[in-house]
């Protein structure tokens, strides 16, 4: 279960400590374009996550209700992350909206992928203190990869690059890419859902929405 979050943070600890200066300094745009894009980004985020969690808790396969996510998504989840260091000709223009594309698609599937894998969690075992260790096993693997991010991306570039910055990232992100999709089959293939919800529980989107408003955190 827990590499699922290495391969995970391959990409969102990546965004969290390079992509700002990926997109000035190498893909060249404003500063002020990639601040408000992440902006409507974020905002669009506030709604897509509490909508998937709503489609993935009705979501009934013989998968389960969770990890039929991972599969389908993990494809798509390495090709998009991939497509935005893919640094292509383009005008201005083009970039900004190549940015807009790739950035807001890479975070769609990201809810759509990470929601359904968090919740694998309370599904994976009816014992709480099973459930703890196998989140101590997925926060190690987060903080492996954000450790491998933070030590290898930027001498991984200059080597595959050859001086060259954008086919430096592309080449790297395109190898974590190809990690990450591993890993998430991985996480799929190994883990199983385990606890069923009662037969007589109800789901109601207008009681689930009031739940969320109500909810101080």
């Amino acid at each position: 279960y827990g590499v699922g979050d290495t391969a995970s943070n391959f990409f969102f600890h990546t965004f969290n400590i390079l992509l700002l200066g990926y997109y000035t300094d190498v893909f060249g745009l404003a500063a002020s374009a990639v601040g408000t894009m992440f902006l409507v980004t974020k905002l669009f985020d506030a709604v897509t996550d509490p909508i998937m969690g709503m489609i993935a808790d009705r979501t009934k396969t013989r998968m389960g209700k969770f990890r039929p996510y991972i599969l389908w998504f993990a494809v798509p989840f390495g090709i998009i992350g991939y497509a935005m260091f893919a640094n292509p000709d383009l005008s201005d223009f083009g970039k900004l909206v190549y940015a807009y594309f790739t950035y807001s698609l890479m975070m769609l599937v990201y809810t759509a992928i990470n929601v359904p894998y968090s919740s694998l969690l309370g599904v994976i075992s009816a014992d709480s203190e099973e459930r703890t260790t196998v989140s101590t096993y997925r926060f190690v693997c987060a903080f492996g990869a954000q450790f491998l991010i933070s030590a290898f991306v930027l001498p991984l570039r200059d080597l595959l690059g050859g001086g060259d910055e954008g086919r430096g990232y592309e080449i790297t992100m395109a190898l974590f890419a190809v990690a990450s999709v591993v890993l998430w089959f991985t996480t799929f293939l190994t883990t199983r859902e385990r606890v069923e919800p009662p037969p007589d529980q109800k789901l109601d989107l207008a009681n689930d929405i009031g739940v969320v408003i109500r909810n101080g955190a």
